[in-house]
This record gives C-alpha cells, sequence and structure tokens, in this order.
C-alpha cells in the first residue's frame, strides 16, 4: 500500500466532504482516491470515513487519525524538499541591500532555468566582503572601483526639486554668506567605499565645501526625507532616484559610478554569475544594459 499517497487522498477527501471534488483536489482519479481509502481503511483495521449517497464525513476513527495523516503528507514534503536542495546545491549570494525584492525574485527565478539555486543575503559593501571571506556566503556581488567590475552603476545627486537636464556641480553648493544654511550631500550606505565616498570628499574639499556638507546617512529614507523636505541632495543611481521620487543629475566635475564584480569559491559558479545571470544582475544593482557602460 502506497500510505503516504492513501493519506493525501484521506485529507482530500475529508476536507472536501466528497469523493469526486477531494479526488480533483489530489489531482487523481476518483476511483483511485476510493481504492487508496480503501487500503487505509483495512491496513488500519477500521473504516475512516462514514460515506451516504450525498456526502462523506470523518467516522471517530478518522478525526483521530486525520492529524497523524498531515503530519505524515507534510513530512514527505519536507523530505522532498531537502532532497532537492541536496541535489541542487543550493548555496547563499550576498546582495546589496539596495536591490529591490523584485530584481532579486527575477535574478533567483533566473538562475534556477539554468541550474543555478541559491538564496540571497541582503548585505552592505563591506560586510558583503567580509562574508565571503569568511566562507558564510558562497558568493556575493562585491563593490570595486567601476573599471575594475563587471558591472557599472552612474551615481549622481537627486533632490525634491524639478528636474534639471544639465548636471550640477559641487562648488555649486559652496556657502559664502555668513547665516547661509549649507545644502548637504548625503551619501548611502552603499556608496560608503573609498572608490565612491573618499573621492567625493576630496573633490568637495578641493571646491570649498564645509566639512558637514558630505555626510553618510544612518539610514536611506532618513536621507531621502531630507531631500525631499530639507532641500538637501542624496548621492544615488538614476533607478534609486526615480524609486524615492527625486530629481537625479550626475555630477559635473568628474562622473561617479559604482562598480560590482562577482566573488565566488567556486569558478563555475562565478563564471554563471558573471555571463549567464549578467542581465538579471544588471537589474539587482541598478546597472543600465548589461551593467558593462564605460564612463
Amino acid at each position: 500500500m502506497d500510505l503516504i499517497g492513501s493519506c493525501v487522498a484521506f485529507i482530500a477527501v475529508s476536507r472536501h466532504g466528497s469523493f469526486t471534488q477531494g479526488a480533483a483536489a489530489a489531482g487523481i482519479p476518483q476511483p483511485v482516491a476510493s481504492r487508496r481509502i480503501a487500503a487505509l481503511e483495512e491496513h488500519f483495521g477500521a473504516p475512516v470515513l462514514e460515506r451516504s449517497s450525498r456526502t462523506v464525513a470523518l467516522t471517530a476513527f478518522g478525526r483521530e487519525m486525520l492529524p497523524a495523516a498531515q503530519r505524515l503528507v507534510e513530512l514527505a514534503d519536507a523530505m522532498n524538499d531537502d532532497a532537492d536542495r541536496a541535489r541542487r546545491r543550493v548555496f547563499d549570494l550576498a546582495v546589496p541591500v539596495s536591490s529591490t525584492s523584485p530584481a532579486l525574485a527575477h535574478l533567483i527565478a533566473a538562475g534556477r532555468r539554468h541550474g543555478l539555486y541559491f538564496d540571497v543575503v541582503p548585505a552592505g559593501p563591506g560586510a558583503r566582503a567580509d562574508l565571503v571571506r569568511a566562507r558564510e556566503v558562497h558568493a556575493a556581488l562585491t563593490a570595486v572601483p567601476p573599471g575594475d567590475g563587471t558591472w557599472r552603476v552612474p551615481v549622481g545627486l537627486a533632490g525634491g526639486g524639478p528636474g534639471e537636464s544639465r548636471a550640477i556641480y559641487l562648488e555649486e553648493l559652496r556657502t559664502d554668506r555668513l547665516g547661509e544654511r549649507a545644502r548637504r550631500v548625503w551619501v548611502q550606505p552603499e556608496d560608503d567605499v573609498p572608490h565612491v565616498l573618499d573621492r567625493l570628499v576630496r573633490l568637495g574639499n578641493a571646491v570649498g565645501l564645509q566639512r558637514p556638507q558630505i555626510a553618510t546617512a544612518r539610514t536611506v529614507p532618513g536621507a531621502v526625507a531630507r531631500a525631499l523636505e530639507g532641500g538637501d541632495l542624496v548621492l544615488c543611481s538614476p533607478g534609486e532616484a526615480a524609486a524615492f521620487g527625486l530629481s537625479w543629475q550626475p555630477i559635473g566635475e568628474e562622473p561617479f559610478a559604482r562598480g560590482y564584480a562577482v566573488a565566488s569559491a567556486s569558478k563555475d559558479d562565478g563564471r554563471t554569475l558573471r555571463t549567464t545571470l549578467s542581465a538579471a544582475i544588471a537589474a539587482c544593482v541598478g546597472a543600465t544594459g548589461d551593467g558593462r557602460d564605460q564612463p
């Protein structure tokens, strides 16, 4: 007797109160459901269902056995899931915290279509590098200088005012009048890396900005709120600016960009991520096209 199959039929028929509807819900023909439940009753030595011309109901014995049948089916499903994971070797991929859920879902689905099964672990740029070095994840999208990366994401300044097509120069944020409020540039945690933040600070110093005018935001929503209501600016990509409801402009003095590369313990996994899944990863990090645009 197929004990699990019989339990599936028993659960479905008892839930729907009908052999016809229960069999349809279980995805089996009605005669098969009847035979499986009859075999279950013979195995147990007692009826689990009371049959009438119109309805099917649990017997007292059936009510006692139904929870155990449900546990058995759930355990079998979990065992099948574990077997699938073992065959497919599911691994962890560290990704930027800023990656959106829809983009990550498409990345995971694209991986499965190519036989690559992974779960995502959102983390900041420094944490992603640490995780892959410590072998706590199997692979990571690491932050690198844009010239060294597979994917390049332009970043500029976004504010709550009307958009302009021209670039914005940091020197325009310099305050020369006493008591004038200095507009700040808020840097997201994703850009707290030397090839972005350090360069921006050096440029700000060169054009005469006050030291507090370039600050690292503790949270992205807080920085966006200051831009929406306080007139400050947020360093971000064009896609992020659109999601935030801000107007984006490139930095006029020199181009700024994020770079991303794959770090992986497995050369095969890394190669697949870089090539086959390049477009899906580009969408996750906010790169345009396939992410290989040059500055």
